[in-house]
């Protein structure tokens, strides 16, 4: 069985033989560990520890970290199998993708060698979760309006400040800090450092209350004169701002892929619901307007799957463009949250269910178009290379 076959019928090329076989054993991990649990954890609004752990010991976690790290030194496919998987059961709150796929590379590529030994073998193992603090209270996508802050003392910094809306918030045992350590020099003053659960003054606020994404922990958190080794430093000082632009777009292309395997998941549950439910004597596919809907959506999610997994070849190859993964992330979404609206719609009113997938899907996809960078910033970064 070809598990990449996606319902659209679209043909795949991106993926190697090596990716299905590991498809299929990412596949029976989410089946075993992840789907019989995952309402349960979106009611304690948090997936243990012990889900990680479990991953790090079958490889699922940091697959492009380098052999001598603990990860597999494999290609972004292996992560973007991980990230479709994910988006096919609807696993919202398992955060591995921002994990290995945004936080890891920050510390693979700039943190100190003996940072890198002492951290990255316990994140391939799912000892340490890893967060990146970008947003703070009033501050949107606007980088540049960040007020937490950083001063050298010594061998030390000191940090304060607030952070919210943080993903793996309260899971996190290490944190990457986006502060300013030149106030006055705007996007040139920002830099990374990382600071670890546990250091004095840094502070887990609550485990925020989401319309979606109900078992992804969402944190605050606090920065009171928090004094780490300037050694957590990631790379140089001042340069953080060119760092997360250059590794937004992998983000963002994450974001896409998700949205991808989460419009033909729920799309194929639609229709096999459509062809089960009766309504005036008839299943619900029988209706012509329904049927027509649900050819509409398909060919919808086939054009997006195409584009998408071009995208994935691109980067794949060193050659996807910021304005590319913007396109990426901004139709993947946009198309997410039209499509499962529709599918809702067919659902009537167990569409509004919690006890039904789609629901759930619905409220979870949300957070798509405003995460990552919103709808709108995608449209202002197209719009510069016009």
């Amino acid at each position: 069985m070809d598990t990449a076959a996606p319902p659209t019928g679209a043909v795949r090329t991106v993926f190697t033989a090596e990716h299905e076989i590991f498809r299929a054993q990412v596949r029976r991990f989410f089946e075993r560990e992840v789907v019989p649990f995952h309402r349960e954890w979106e009611r304690a609004g948090i997936v243990p520890r012990e889900l990680w752990l479990k991953a790090g010991a079958e490889g699922l976690l940091c697959p492009m970290l380098a052999e001598e790290f603990g990860g597999a030194g494999a290609d972004f496919g292996y992560s973007a199998v991980i990230t479709e998987e994910i988006g096919r059961c609807n696993a919202t709150g398992v955060g591995f993708p921002l994990h290995s796929d945004i936080v890891v590379p920050y510390v693979e590529e700039f943190a100190r060698p003996e940072k890198k030994r002492e951290w990255l073998p316990r994140m391939a193992k799912g000892e340490i979760i890893t967060a990146i603090a970008m947003t703070e209270p009033g501050m949107g996508s606007d980088l540049k309006a960040v007020k937490t802050h950083a001063r050298r003392d010594g061998s030390d910094w000191i940090i304060n400040g607030s952070k919210t809306f943080i993903s793996n918030g309260q899971n996190c045992g290490l944190v990457i800090v986006v502060c300013k350590t030149d106030p006055g020099a705007g996007r040139k003053g920002i830099s990374l450092i990382c600071v670890e659960e546990g250091t004095k003054g840094f502070v887990k606020g609550r485990n925020l209350d989401k319309i979606g994404m109900h078992a992804a922990d969402t944190s605050e958190l606090f920065f009171d004169e928090v004094r780490v080794p300037a050694e957590n430093l990631l790379g140089e000082e001042n340069a953080g701002f060119s760092y997360l632009i250059r590794n937004l777009p992998q983000e963002r292309l994450v974001i896409a892929i998700r949205a991808a395997a989460s419009m033909e998941a729920m799309l194929q549950k639609t229709i096999e619901y459509a062809k089960d439910r009766k309504a005036f004597g008839q299943t619900v596919f029988d209706f012509q307007h329904n049927r027509f809907k649900l050819a509409e959506l398909r060919a919808q999610a086939t054009m997006f799957r195409v584009f998408a997994d071009h995208c994935l070849a691109l980067h794949m190859n060193g050659g996807l463009s910021i304005e590319m993964a913007a396109m990426a992330k901004l139709m993947g979404t946009e198309m997410q949250n039209r499509l499962l609206d529709d599918c809702l719609q067919m659902h009537g009113g167990n569409g509004y269910m919690a006890d039904y997938e789609i629901g759930r899907a619905w409220a979870d996809a949300r957070v798509g178009r405003i995460y990552g960078g919103s709808s709108e910033i995608m449209k202002e970064i197209i719009a510069r290379s016009l």
